[in-house]
């Protein structure tokens, strides 16, 4: 069972960053391919025109590789028009990391607790949470998005303790809300960041779980192979 694992930006490096957290999971019977967008699509999606630019520029490509797959990965976490473009051109899974990690966090999210998101730019926070509204219909439950104010092509530039004292701030900010239950890591680039978001938690004395929206599409994808609808 094959996924092609897409990432929508040119920027090489944040491709290659998702594969140890897809390989990790250990799913020996899938197999995976990774795809990076080809210049002009912009090395980092930071707003709805830079992401329906990364779409123009990658379906005449994808369009052609549906019969090689078994599933897709978007692997922006954003309301992506990848997502739905796919969708209408194949009944294969085409999975979102943003729609996978929302749906992730609500099987494992107490009734009477929430949900937030920390995000990359300050742009986000309006579009994540129009997004959120979109796909549930409603947000009774979503507890909102915070952002580190770094685009997701500075994730890998900036240092990493700067990345991480920015990360510990949001979280403190999304939790300090309170109720919070689930955070989902708001971008791809964000992969591997659990851990800042636990010690956060832990340091304000709060049990919480952290949803990797990658991880979460992935085996997404993988189960929804398996009952082929």
């Amino acid at each position: 069972m094959s996924i092609l694992i897409i990432n929508p930006n040119s920027s090489v490096s944040m491709t290659k960053a998702l594969e140890p957290i897809v390989e990790n999971l250990n799913l020996p019977s899938l197999t995976y391919t990774y795809f990076t967008a080809p210049p002009p699509s912009p090395p980092s999606i930071d707003d709805a025109e830079s992401s329906q630019k990364s779409a123009d520029v990658c379906f005449p490509v994808l369009s052609e590789q549906l019969a090689s797959y078994d599933a897709f990965v978007i692997a922006c976490y954003s309301d992506h028009p990848l997502v739905s473009l796919l969708q209408m051109h194949t009944a294969k899974p085409v999975v979102g990391i943003f729609q996978a990690s929302v749906t992730h966090a609500l099987h494992i999210l107490p009734r009477e607790r929430k949900f937030g998101i920390v995000t990359t730019g300050k742009v986000w926070e309006g579009l994540l949470t129009d997004g959120l509204h979109g796909f549930l219909g409603g947000g009774e439950r979503f507890a909102g998005v915070q952002s580190t104010g770094l685009n997701a092509g500075e994730l890998h530039s900036v240092p990493e303790e700067d990345l991480e004292r920015r990360m510990e701030h949001a979280t403190e900010k999304l939790l300090e809300g309170g109720d919070v239950g689930v955070v989902c890591l708001g971008c791809a680039g964000l992969v591997g960041l659990e851990g800042v978001v636990r010690g956060v938690a832990e340091r304000l004395g709060l049990q919480i779980q952290v949803v990797d929206g990658v991880v979460a599409a992935v085996v997404t994808a993988g189960g929804l192979i398996r009952c082929k609808y």
